[in-house]
């Protein structure tokens, strides 16, 4: 007599589990359907807070569309595109790879992302191109954490608005947080960097396609154009006095790097000056929209870079990074939008309860701080008013540190990317590190300075 098959003798529940580890994708896909139809069935449709969560979450995003993606991440996306197509393998290892030297290394990391001061969203692609040029994955996490914690800006405003002692501990916290958090996530995972080390270095030179001194001012002028273009108001006269004219120096810079484009990089002048006369009838034209100036600039650039053929890696590699990164990005201020509402507007979760959350110095509060600053999205500066508005509302200094410390550098739409980077473990891992070192930092603040 044959053995009889599992589908013949085990009871209905045992054939549907045989069933169900014989097919897993389509498991997945059945939970997936029935997660989703169920949670559009229970959504609270047509009460106030759900309503106006939604409109919060559309808010938010529009606002983010207008304010964010021209200006900071379309050109990030340019340079992570050019970073991929211009750098060298090597050279990027020799620097700032799993054997550099760790000195020099995290240090370059650390002062790099800290001359940019972007926000957590636009630093992404700038971290996914010298991560995958090579860099290990601990200097990489220090620029990642510096570009949007160490802003130089940000300092002086949190010293001056919430006072010189918040200040202090800010910067202080922001500096050792780079450096501390990228060591043990090197640490952490040195057998797997040592690894892709010696599989990243076979067949590269540690030596640049060009010369030092081109790359450096290919580079530096769209950092530049970056960081001007995004140059933010604030109580200070010198720095109000830049914002004034930042366009000015925006255009002076585009100019510098039109001219290296055709005198290094050998484009053709025609096409640099059709795209020139471009940029300046829109910006003539429509000169209370600054951003479509600027779009037409990019997407010029990108136009002629994929005509020729020695620079149409640089077009190819910054659209895979939007590719990559806009989709999530999106939908992770959407969502943050719909849990947490704009700054001074309700969403799901109401702001009484956080203001309850976070009213003292304790343990509880600051993590809470800290957690909560995690999954908030905050544009350049504006962690600064949030926080004195929450001071002023009862929230204790831990707190208000924990939040400084947290906040600027992570958010829900920056795990999201990350994660798509780096993978799950190593996110899960990135974003502990700092909630944990933020609420330990917060917390030992609030007790000795309260």
């Amino acid at each position: 007599m044959t053995e009889s098959s599992p589908t013949s003798t085990s009871s209905f529940a045992g054939r549907l589990l045989y069933l169900a580890k014989e097919n897993p994708n389509q498991v997945r896909w059945l939970a997936a359907v029935v997660g989703i139809f169920l949670l559009i069935y229970f959504l609270p449709a047509g009460t106030a807070r759900f309503d106006n969560a939604v409109l919060e979450g559309i808010r938010l995003t529009h606002w983010y569309a207008q304010e964010h993606v021209i200006l900071c991440l379309l050109p990030a996306f340019l340079i992570a595109g050019a970073m991929a197509a211009y750098l060298n393998e090597g050279a990027v290892m020799r620097y700032l790879g799993p054997n550099a030297s760790k000195p020099v290394a995290f240090g370059m990391a650390s002062v790099s992302g800290t001359l940019l001061a972007v926000c957590s969203c636009t630093v992404l692609p700038l971290f996914g191109g010298i991560y995958r040029r090579g860099a290990g994955l601990g200097p990489a996490i220090a620029f990642l954490y510096s570009g949007p914690a160490i802003n130089i800006m940000a300092i002086v405003v949190t010293a001056k608005v919430l006072g010189l002692e918040l200040g202090l501990a800010r910067a202080i916290g922001a500096i050792v947080f780079a450096v501390v958090i990228g060591v043990i996530m090197h640490l952490i995972y040195r057998r797997e960097e040592q690894a892709r080390a010696t599989k990243n270095s076979r067949g590269f030179s540690g030596e640049l396609s060009r010369p030092l001194s081109q790359i450096g001012f290919f580079f530096g002028l769209m950092v530049g154009i970056l960081v001007f273009a995004n140059w933010a108001a604030a109580d200070s006269a010198v720095w109000m006095t830049l914002h004034a004219y930042k366009w000015h120096i925006t255009a002076v810079l585009s100019g510098l790097f039109a001219l290296l484009l055709i005198r290094r990089w050998n484009w053709p002048l025609h096409q640099v000056a059709v795209l020139a006369s471009a940029v300046a009838i829109a910006a003539v034209l429509v000169p209370s929209v600054p951003e479509l100036a600027f779009a037409v600039g990019i997407i010029g650039l990108m136009l002629i870079a994929t005509l020729r053929d020695e620079d149409r890696e640089w077009a190819e590699q910054s659209w895979e990074f939007t590719k990559l990164i806009m989709p999530l990005l999106l939908v992770g201020v959407f969502v943050a939008g719909l849990l947490l509402g704009r700054p001074g507007e309700e969403g799901l979760i109401p702001s009484e309860w956080v203001v309850l959350a976070v009213g003292d110095n304790g343990l509880r509060s600051t993590f809470l701080a800290s957690l909560l600053g995690g999954f908030m999205y905050f544009s350049t500066l504006t962690e600064v008013p949030i926080v004195q508005g929450l001071i002023g509302n009862g929230m204790g200094k831990g707190p208000a540190l924990a939040l400084l410390l947290a906040g600027p550098a992570l958010s829900l739409p920056n795990m999201l990317v990350i994660r798509t980077i780096i993978g799950t473990q190593k996110t899960l891992v990135y974003c502990t590190l700092v909630v944990v070192m933020a609420t330990l930092s917060g917390y030992l603040y609030g007790q000795f300075w309260p």
